[in-house]
């Protein structure tokens, strides 16, 4: 402790350029701690994800070619199956694209069955759906965002579905309840009837984008999905069925390899970072000869100036690291909200900071080195 005035001196001789060091490596691990949470996330989605009892089926070839809505009788009369329902993709946002929200038209019975532990709605609420043809429940989360209250008209714009009425991609419903989930990742969601939207479209009518199958084992699965593909087999509107979070996380997966994008942007900046955050340290270093001599004379051995050297790339390094992983876990929410179907943990915070740690010993050690074979009569004579 009693070295501790000595290393905050040294940190702060040149206030300007700590402080726009300390700047860089907060931005950098902020940058590491989003980035490497969502890709973590991808890496294993069993973290943090529910629904191990429930399976996805899309066309085998692409999740943008449809299901007919009659494969729906045949999932369900396999043995294990507990309830099947079709989803489609409504692509819609609310008066301008930025205000995205993850409408669903739904079989309301079944959509229920195989949603009753993470989507919760009023009894009431749901006998006033049921009984309205354009009726649509909204996530209490979206209600406070906008304003919305129960008995308003809700206008919504597919980027997909145009109506076969008019040929407007704009679709009025009627708010007749809300809902409430146990998964934050459904906060953006709205569900609304299948009848309606498979009426009202232009295209498509018969079709649906894909199933959610709710299984009685979730131990089995691999079997339960391949005797679900099985089915199909050989037809014209082939399946692949796989576990609910594999699908997710293949679906945010289908702009591009997710993993090398991040680590490539990582790289980057912690290369970049390591030249500037070490030329900072030996910048310093060659300021200070003159006091390292000194300290060497006062009695500090090599091995104390060493260790304080060391020490001040620590200090800065992981300080900075730890401010700049805070915020990082500050914007999870918002992430999580971007990333629809993608639950975030802030299990890398421990990583980044043992990232911030080898970090400081790459760039505080060629100083401190020199500083150790420091001659006191060569550092005094060179500074004459």
């Amino acid at each position: 402790m009693k070295y501790l005035p000595l290393l905050w001196a040294a940190l702060w001789r040149r206030k300007a350029r700590t402080i726009f060091t300390l700047l860089s490596i907060v931005v950098a691990f902020l940058l590491f701690g989003v980035l490497e949470t969502i890709d973590y996330a991808f890496a294993h989605p069993d973290a943090g994800q529910s629904g191990a009892d429930r399976l996805i089926t899309i066309n085998k070839y692409s999740i943008t070619l449809s299901l007919p809505s009659s494969y729906t009788q045949q999932i369900r009369s396999l043995p294990g199956v507990t309830q099947a329902t079709p989803l489609t993709w409504f692509g819609s946002y609310y008066q301008e694209s930025k205000n995205f929200v993850f409408a669903v038209p739904i079989d309301t019975d079944s959509y229920f069955n195989v949603h009753r532990r993470d989507v919760l709605v009023d009894p009431q609420a749901l006998k006033t759906f049921e009984q309205t043809r354009t009726g649509i429940l909204v996530n209490t989360t979206l209600m406070k965002k906008y304003g919305w209250k129960v008995g308003d008209k809700l206008p919504l714009h597919s980027t997909i579905w145009t109506r076969s009425q008019d040929g407007s991609l704009n679709w009025t419903f009627d708010i007749v309840g809300v809902i409430t989930s146990t998964d934050s990742t459904q906060d953006s969601t709205l569900l609304f009837h299948f009848e309606y939207f498979d009426e009202g479209r232009s295209f498509g009518k018969g079709t649906v984008g894909w199933y959610e199958v709710s299984i009685a084992d979730p131990a089995q699965a691999v079997p339960m999905a391949q005797k679900i593909d099985a089915l199909f087999a050989n037809s014209s509107n082939e399946t692949k069925t796989q576990p609910a979070k594999d699908f997710l996380i293949a679906f945010v997966k289908q702009r591009g390899d997710i993993a090398f994008v991040l680590h490539a942007i990582l790289g980057a900046v912690f290369f970049a970072l390591l030249f500037l955050t070490g030329n900072t340290m030996m910048q310093s270093m060659r300021e200070r000869i003159p006091e390292l001599a000194v300290l060497k004379t006062l009695g500090f051995t090599d091995q104390k100036v060493f260790a304080l050297l060391l020490a001040e790339s620590l200090a800065l390094c992981v300080s900075a690291a730890f401010i700049g992983l805070a915020l990082s876990y500050s914007l999870l929410p918002y992430m999580q909200t971007a990333l629809q179907g993608v639950e975030l943990s802030g299990g890398m915070l421990l990583p980044g900071l043992l990232v911030a740690v080898v970090l400081a010993l790459f760039v505080g050690l060629p100083p401190a080195l020199r500083a150790n074979r420091l001659q006191i009569v060569d550092a005094l004579a060179e500074q004459r």
